[in-house]
C-alpha cells in the first residue's frame, strides 16, 4: 500500500514571515493562555486542543492528520492507542502541570533564537505529551 500525503502548509517564505512579524509573539501568549486555561478540569479539553494548535500558531504549518489516501483512493485512518485514562490523569495531577508549564517556557525562550529555533518547534509539537502523555 502506498501512502500519499498533500501537504497544506503554505509556502516557507509565508510561515518564515508570519513567524517573526506575528507567531513569535502570539505563541507566546496562546501558550500562556493553554496553559492556564488546562489547570481547571472543565477548562483542559480547550486547553489541549489550544495546545495542539500550537505549531500552526507558530508557523501556520498545517496539522497532522492521521488520514491518508492509499493508491487505491481508500481513505485510511489511522487510531492511536492511548495510556488508560487513570493514567493521564495522575500524571497531570502530579507531574505535567507543572512540567508542561516549565517544557513550554523554555521551548518559547529557544524561538527566540536562530539557533533554538528547531528545537523549539520539536518542543511545541511534544507538548500535549508532556502535559497528558498524548499520543499522536
Amino acid at each position: 500500500m502506498q501512502r500519499i500525503e498533500v501537504s497544506q502548509s503554505p509556502n516557507i517564505i509565508i510561515r518564515i514571515i508570519w513567524f517573526l512579524a506575528i507567531g513569535l509573539w502570539l505563541s507566546g501568549i496562546w501558550t500562556i493562555a493553554a496553559w492556564v486555561i488546562s489547570l481547571t478540569i472543565i477548562g483542559l479539553p480547550i486547553g489541549m486542543a489550544m495546545l495542539n494548535a500550537l505549531p500552526q500558531i507558530t508557523t501556520l504549518r498545517a496539522r497532522q492528520n492521521n488520514t491518508y489516501v492509499d493508491a487505491n483512493g481508500r481513505v485510511v485512518i489511522n487510531y492511536t492507542s492511548q495510556y488508560p485514562l487513570i493514567i493521564r490523569i495522575f500524571w497531570f495531577i502530579l507531574v505535567g502541570s507543572w512540567l508542561s508549564a516549565i517544557w513550554l517556557a523554555i521551548a518559547w525562550a529557544c524561538s527566540t533564537t536562530i539557533i533554538g529555533l528547531p528545537i523549539s518547534f520539536w518542543m511545541i509539537d511534544r507538548a500535549p505529551k508532556v502535559m497528558l502523555l498524548t499520543r499522536n
